[in-house]
């Protein structure tokens, strides 16, 4: 496993939902582009070009909220993996007062880019993100 990727962002007037805190798509929107980031962090172009990730399955647990201008941290790492299938997990910590707002897990798909057929996660795969 690579180390823990790490991103910081403020919440925006656009994350939030009528009762103004960050609206749960948003943190699976956030979810999305965090895993997107690490991949790309690591993967090379020719990689990119053969293989894509969709997700299977989200597990979110909502244990605080977030609110404008909050400073917040988002981290996420890999997890176990099997066949065609990787654990990808997740936390968000507001800066403020360390506190955590989610945790979560996704399961992702491996495609091959051409076809969009599961695709094993082979040692090429596993060499970008071990």
């Amino acid at each position: 496993m690579k180390n823990i990727f790490e991103i910081e962002f403020i919440v925006l007037p656009e994350h939030l939902d009528a009762l103004q805190h960050v609206n749960s798509v948003v943190y699976v929107q956030w979810m999305q582009d965090i895993a997107s980031k690490h991949w790309n962090s690591y993967s090379s172009a020719e990689m990119n070009e053969k293989v894509l990730w969709v997700a299977r399955h989200h597990e979110i647990d909502y244990l605080a909220q977030s609110f404008l201008h909050d400073a917040l941290l988002m981290k996420t790492w890999t997890g176990d993996y099997s066949g065609v299938a990787w654990d990808r997990h997740y936390e968000i910590i507001r800066k403020s007062d360390n506190k955590k707002i989610i945790s979560a897990k996704s399961v992702w798909i491996l495609l091959d880019k051409k076809t969009f057929k599961p695709k094993r996660v082979d040692e090429e795969v596993l060499n970008v993100l071990r």
